[in-house]
């Protein structure tokens, strides 16, 4: 296992690192922890310590440490630093070469992977000198993970700023420490969000998903090396870097789209595509005092089975279950009647739909695992981990490499 060592500098966001911190943890690597001036504002070197399992330093003339040359070992015993979260100011402080406090002295004199998952006000992630400070990091070999989309702490303001959730960050840490990538050379096809199913032309039948589960999903495989084409109905949010997407609207659309993206070596069907549509009316339709009209549903085509019969059938086609009841039960007759390798099912009654926490079981011919609760995030990371290790059982590379 790794040895990472955490910056932790002054945001808000600083929290979300304690359960990082745990997440590392629990796959064995250490994490020794730098927390900054500012930092320690927002999170305590007691609660840090405590998950980290390791003494949180904080002083850059610390009398013990520097008498044998401390922020030096540090920074060399390391595999990877990750800074986060990544505030402005440090950011500002990396591109300078600044090495006036223990977090800039150690990442200046590292030669291992620095990850940096910025976070900051929208506002401020878009001046030009965080976009010119960014750009000079980037050009000298630091990666960025983040930063998300979202409401900020300060009442009112949304943008991209948020910092990556904890289960991104994960995914990304162990992407570099992995430089092989599990999944390089893999092309995955992800669907992701609604369908719209148009009634006239101002009029659709379309149902509450948010496309947040599809689209990380989405994301987690590019990190992990694979080519991803992600065919996404309607959404609101924003694209993940690295892969090719392909926006529909209709069931109809979704399913040509996919069939045009085959082959590939894995299939998630992760969108919620509307099962019925109607004839559209070419114009608005209107009142008349008549009662309302009468809409006819024709069966949309199911992309899943579809997909999962093809000849061109991926080695690994992945399908999703949104479920109000029965949960299981009805995984399992899906798993059977689609014809698919796996099923990601969980229980859409409790407002999972636009949330950012869900809780799945993956249903398969050998069983049930039932996932704890987590964020989307987590849950594509832990899928994109399940789906490396198949992939190269049912379908290996032709020069036997994993």
């Amino acid at each position: 296992m790794a040895r990472i060592l955490i910056v932790v500098s002054g945001g808000i966001a600083a929290y979300k690192v304690l359960d990082l911190i745990r997440r590392l943890r629990e796959r064995g690597h250490e994490t020794p922890a730098i927390l900054t001036e500012a930092g320690a504002r927002f999170v305590t070197p007691l609660s840090v310590g405590a998950l980290s399992n390791a003494p949180v330093l904080t002083d850059l003339f610390d009398l013990d440490r520097e008498r044998e040359i401390g922020h030096i070992r540090l920074a060399r015993a390391a595999d990877l630093v990750l800074v986060a979260p990544a505030t402005a100011d440090i950011l500002a402080r990396m591109t300078a070469g600044r090495a006036d406090d223990l977090a800039t002295a150690a990442l200046l004199a590292t030669g291992a992977p620095v990850l940096a998952a910025p976070a900051m006000n929208p506002h401020m992630w878009a001046h030009p000198a965080t976009r010119r400070n960014v750009a000079r990091l980037v050009a000298d070999g630091v990666r960025l993970v983040g930063p998300d989309a979202g409401e900020m702490a300060e009442r009112g303001e949304a943008g991209i700023g948020r910092l990556a959730e904890p289960g991104a960050i994960l995914a990304a840490i162990e992407a570099i420490l992995s430089p092989d990538r599990p999944l390089a050379g893999r092309h995955v096809v992800v669907t992701s969000g609604p369908t719209h199913e148009p009634i006239d032309p101002v009029r659709y039948i379309a149902n509450r998903s948010s496309g947040r589960q599809g689209h990380a999903i989405a994301a987690a495989a590019a990190r992990a090396g694979a080519r991803v084409t992600l065919v996404s109905g309607p959404v609101t949010i924003p694209t993940p870097e690295g892969v090719d997407i392909v926006a529909v609207e209709s069931a109809r659309d979704m399913l040509a789209a996919v069939e045009a993206a085959l082959p590939a070596d894995i299939a998630v069907m992760a969108a919620a595509v509307a099962d019925w549509r109607v004839e559209a009316a070419p114009q608005k339709m209107k009142k008349t005092g008549g009662g309302p009209p009468t809409l006819t549903l024709s069966e949309n085509p199911d992309i899943l089975a579809t997909v999962s019969r093809s000849a061109a059938r991926p080695p690994l086609v992945v399908g999703f279950a949104a479920e109000t009841e029965n949960v299981i039960a009805y995984a399992r007759d899906k798993l059977a009647r689609k014809g698919c390798d796996w099923i990601l099912a969980n229980d859409v009654s409790a407002g999972v739909f636009g949330a950012t926490d869900t809780r799945v079981h993956l249903v398969t011919a050998e069983g049930v695992e039932d996932w704890p609760p987590e964020t989307k995030d987590a849950v594509a990371a832990r899928l994109v981990e399940r789906i490396a290790a198949a992939i190269d059982e049912k379908a290996p590379r032709p020069n036997g490499r994993a």
